[in-house]
């Protein structure tokens, strides 16, 4: 048995319009949902809202989200409902993370592979005791309250790389800015994992050799990290206070 992660809610999705409803709402293909989706549901300025897991379980949707977002993205999904034929509701289902080899009835996390495996159980798992943050930085996975936030735009944090989104779905809330973001500019932002030698805090500023911001630490794991990075900046040696920061595209 996996882990249990207290930082998740799962919110189920019932009713005979639910993949209509989500598909014209998230990031991600949701007709015909027959597996585990990662998905975002964005601004229609194209900003991050909440990022989230979309499993199939009968006649329902199960959406695995941050506790933190939870209320928030209830309250905007019950009002996007409108004369929409679902019903949205909070459930007590524990979500069981782990790696190695998936017990039955769990799945494999789509973002990446490192990441192991989640299941969805009114029993809970056993206490924490995996690194994720030392995974996640590894792969440069980004996660809500230290990643994401209201300004962060999801091609900027991978959301193309970690399978969180499908250009060829039809139009969904902030779809214009997103396809515009990915066919018509070249991406001078995002997160990236860097090397850093010395002790550096996430939330530290980055900056060049010569004085000038270059980015911010989210996530620091040992010798490496997760960085927002002006691209055009990030070149040689930074500094995150004490620390020296590197990247390597």
């Amino acid at each position: 048995m996996g882990e249990t992660d207290t930082s998740r809610t799962v919110l189920k999705i019932t009713g005979e319009d639910r993949e209509h409803f989500l598909q014209g709402l998230v990031s991600n293909q949701v007709t015909g949902l027959d597996k585990i989706t990662y998905a975002a549901l964005l601004t229609p300025q194209g900003k991050y809202i909440a990022d989230f897991f979309l499993v199939p379980d009968g006649e329902a949707i199960l959406l695995d989200v941050a506790a933190t977002l939870a209320p928030g993205l209830l309250k905007r999904l019950t009002m996007y409902k409108l004369r929409a034929k679902v019903a949205i509701a909070q459930t007590d289902l524990h979500v069981i993370r782990g790696l190695g080899e998936p017990p039955e009835g769990a799945h494999q996390d789509p973002r990446h592979p490192a990441m192991g495996w989640r299941l969805y159980s009114e029993t809970p798992g056993q206490a924490p005791h995996i690194d994720w943050d030392a995974i996640r930085v590894a792969h440069c996975i980004p996660e809500t309250g230290h990643e994401l936030d209201g300004e962060s735009y999801i091609l900027e944090a991978g959301f193309e790389r970690l399978h969180g989104v499908d250009f060829k779905k039809g139009c969904y809330v902030g779809q214009e800015v997103t396809a515009r973001m990915k066919h018509k500019t070249e991406l001078r932002k995002g997160f990236v994992t860097v090397d850093v030698d010395g002790p550096a805090e996430a939330g530290a500023t980055i900056t060049t050799e010569d004085g000038k911001d270059a980015g911010r630490l989210t996530t620091v794991s040992g010798d490496k990290a997760i960085a927002y990075l002006r691209f055009d900046r990030a070149k040689g040696p930074m500094h995150a206070g004490a620390a020296t920061v590197t990247w390597t595209p």
